[in-house]
């Protein structure tokens, strides 16, 4: 057996109400990111990246089509080779078996056992990163420690309230503690944010999760290897590349907004790390001459006949003549038409805008038009919203 061979679980337990209506039909992780991307991608980039083809899934039960849809029969990514191995459990049926008195953690173990491999790294579901897991098992194995956790620098402005701050000690770069943002002294401007990301021996997790579940442990496996960081000898894995982190509107606004700046869309999408998408033979977009389009990106099968700027605009759009789209996300299959003026503003999949109608928001609080949704008259930011019919 090879000693760095390595199976994965990719965790999907992170949902935030702050983020309605784009997760009201679809997980956070399959939500749309820079016209053709989900985000889910990147952590199954960075697994797959790493030759890695066994996978336990965790996926919320009630959002399970999103997943399917994306993933299909995870061709891009190598998932229906020979001798790869896929593992889906819902997120619910841990919790459930706990509270049944069940050994819920016994699937999980199960998968471990039959993956034989020597190393596990789980992967969390919100954090848009291009990390190499290749490195981080390289350091992980150098420093002889129990657990690794991947984790960066960030500012509090870019930090949800739970997510978790590491105290690391200089000199021997191990994890002294770890709390809630929360709950955490806010005297800094820049903190060590976990990325969810650990990388442990497989044998060694089994030993956690049987203890766990004898002792009661959270169900919630993101929150279980959280605790683990308190009781193993835990190192660190600082990242230093672009890393989003979606808990929000806002938050996601901004991540795609990001891509428009070449330095933060090549650290990206153009590391050494290569990032895959379900593909989709389409014909190209269709600029007319009518149209006038800068700093902006789109996808395939698009038709355009007007002003676009600061723009994301996913495949299969069609912006009319004479209408404005700026600092906006347009979702695929949009139609928009004649002498529409949108700004600051995120449009699911799916949406319809009438002629003449105006959507407009703010940078800190972009408009959101909910997936097929028909919008017959003016949408502004703080204003009711009876003019948008389904």
């Amino acid at each position: 057996m090879k000693n760095n061979k390595m199976c994965a679980i990719l965790g999907n337990e992170h949902e935030y109400t702050e983020l309605l209506p784009l997760t009201k039909r679809r997980a956070l992780a399959t939500l749309y990111f820079d016209c053709k991307y989900r985000i889910m991608d990147f952590a199954l980039s960075s697994i797959v990246n790493t030759n890695i083809r066994n996978i336990f899934l965790v996926v919320n039960q009630a959002k399970l089509k999103s997943y399917f849809d994306h993933l299909g029969g995870g061709r891009e990514w190598g998932l229906d080779s020979i001798g790869s191995y896929r593992y889906i459990n819902f997120s619910q049926d841990l919790v459930r078996q706990k509270v049944e008195g069940q050994k819920y953690f016994d699937d999980v173990i199960d998968y471990l056992e039959k993956s034989r491999s020597t190393y596990t790294v789980f992967v969390g579901n919100k954090m848009l990163n291009s990390v190499d897991l290749k490195a981080v098992l390289k350091i992980h194995k150098a420093q002889k420690n129990d657990m690794t956790v991947v984790f960066k620098r960030m500012p509090k402005d870019k930090i949800a309230s739970d997510d978790q701050i590491l105290e690391i000690d200089d000199q021997t770069n191990r994890v002294k503690g770890n709390h809630n943002f929360s709950e955490y002294p806010h005297n800094s401007d820049i903190y060590n944010l976990s990325m969810n990301i650990f990388i442990i021996e497989t044998q060694n997790l089994i030993n956690q999760l049987r203890k766990g579940q004898r002792i009661g442990a959270s169900a919630n496996l993101e929150d279980f290897f959280l605790s683990l960081i308190s009781r193993l000898n835990c190192g660190t894995y600082e990242y230093t590349g672009y890393m989003c982190n979606i808990f929000d509107v806002k938050s996601y606004y901004d991540a795609n907004m990001d891509m428009l700046n070449v330095d933060h869309m090549n650290s990206l999408l153009y590391s050494s790390q290569h990032i895959i998408t379900r593909t989709k033979n389409e014909v190209a977009t269709h600029f007319t001459k009518t149209s006038d389009v800068k700093n902006s990106q789109f996808a395939t099968g698009c038709v355009v006949e007007g002003y676009v700027r600061n723009s994301l605009v996913s495949r299969r759009t069609f912006i009319s003549e004479n209408s404005k789209v700026e600092d906006s996300i347009i979702m695929s299959n949009a139609r928009i038409g004649k002498d529409v003026e949108i700004k600051y503003a995120i449009l699911d999949k799916d949406v319809v805008v009438k002629s003449g109608v105006k959507i407009i928001g703010t940078p800190e609080n972009p408009v959101v038009i909910e997936k097929k949704m028909k919008v017959t008259s003016d949408v502004i930011q703080d204003t009711p919203r009876e003019d948008v019919e389904d």
